[in-house]
């Protein structure tokens, strides 16, 4: 008899976290593979930020915290919404968690009734799906194009919608893509929403600031979104801070207490020490992280020079993120050294024992023609990493 619950049988594991144990194993057997697939700066924290954390400890920071997060790191978080994103919360509107995951994880289990749906934009971070399935609702999957830079359209939109349409989660700029919506994209993706005023959206910006085109822009900055947008953010892309893990959301005051409601039921308050980190990191200019936002846009550059001169490779230019998200269908069907490449996934396994290199499919982030790969590792990496694929194809 099988004593695990329907719910944890029918749950998927994340595939990047998958492919990052594989290649651990592979690694562990002598092997050299170079890992492409997670989404993790290979940057240090700052020392600024480290420095805060060593007096904390300093200063016996050893309690348990607030459920949702220091007061003062929350005015830090109302401090950042305001002068980066010029949004205005006030504390009861800001709850911090471990990790934007776990944010996530909140408002899904806060917002969701059974059968509600949830609009994917596809393609989405790999754990969107899952979270809704675990909170009884069901992903609803809008494909999108490399040819449109992988973004939803209004009519797409409004294709989608159905009475059940409870929320609309995406991100901005795209895990996967590196994909970032403009402010006219989302004023026409808004315009449809004035027409089905009880939809809410979730906004993940948690890549806001590694961005190449020079602006971000949220959602909830227009005033007939604001009262209907979870703003989903965290410190792990930005500051190269991903173990610490501290996310916060800032929301409608009656979700935000919700979400600090089942916090309070399930973790509690966030770790103290990681808290008063993020007061350093997020009181501090954006300009003080430029430095890897620089370095990401040369990696970015050369990854694309590189890829285009491997056959089968269909890119565009991400605006964001740290990642490339090629089409690689003219693969499938497809015999490489005796294996058969039906899918997405064939590939990036042929890939991981062909070519040592680790990269994700995109039949995780529901575009099953693409894979995701990582340029959040050193030049040297990068190009040692596509003379091999290049090699293996």
């Amino acid at each position: 008899m099988n004593p695990l619950s329907d719910r944890i049988n029918n749950l998927s594991t994340s595939a990047t976290l998958a492919m990052a144990a594989k290649a651990r194993e592979l690694r562990e057997e002598g092997k050299d593979i170079i890992g492409l697939s997670l989404g993790e700066p290979d940057f240090n924290t700052p020392d600024f930020v480290k420095n805060a954390a060593i007096k904390a400890v300093n200063d016996n920071y050893n309690s348990y915290t607030p459920v949702d997060g220091y007061a003062e790191l929350k005015d830090a978080i109302i401090t950042k919404f305001k002068r980066d994103n010029q949004l205005n919360y006030n504390r009861q509107q800001i709850v911090v968690s471990t990790g934007a995951k776990q944010s996530l994880y909140n408002v899904a289990s806060v917002m969701l009734n059974d059968g509600d749906e949830v609009i994917l934009p596809c393609p989405y971070w790999v754990s969107y799906a899952d979270i809704v399935k675990l909170n009884g609702g069901v992903p609803v999957e809008v494909k999108t194009s490399i040819d449109d830079d992988f973004k939803m359209t209004p009519a797409q939109l409004e294709a989608a919608i159905t009475p059940k349409t409870k929320m609309i989660w995406y991100s901005s700029p795209c895990n996967p893509s590196g994909s970032v919506y403009s402010k006219d994209e989302l004023r026409a993706l808004a315009d449809v929403l004035q027409k089905h005023p009880n939809i809410y959206v979730v906004s993940d910006e948690i890549y806001e600031h590694i961005n190449f085109i020079g602006g971000h822009f949220s959602i909830a900055q227009f005033d007939d979104m604001y009262n209907r947008t979870i703003t989903v953010n965290g410190v792990s892309k930005a500051f190269a801070m991903t173990g610490w893990r501290i996310g916060f959301i800032g929301a409608p005051t009656e979700i935000a207490r919700a979400c600090n409601k089942m916090q309070g039921q399930v973790t509690s308050g966030a770790n103290c020490i990681a808290q008063r980190a993020v007061i350093a990191a997020l009181e501090a200019s954006p300009d003080k992280v430029q430095y890897m936002v620089d370095e990401f846009k040369e990696r970015r550059k050369l990854i694309l020079g590189l890829l285009a001169d491997i056959e089968g490779f269909s890119t565009n230019e991400p605006e964001g993120a740290f990642y490339v998200f090629p089409d690689i269908s003219f693969y499938f069907g497809k015999t490489l050294n005796g294996t058969l490449i039906s899918n997405a996934s064939d590939f990036a396994m042929y890939l991981l024992e062909n070519a040592n290199v680790a990269t994700v499919t995109g039949d995780a982030f529901g575009n099953p023609n693409c894979i995701r790969i990582s340029y959040a590792a050193s030049q040297e990496q990068i190009i040692e990493a596509v003379k091999r694929i290049k090699a293996a194809l």
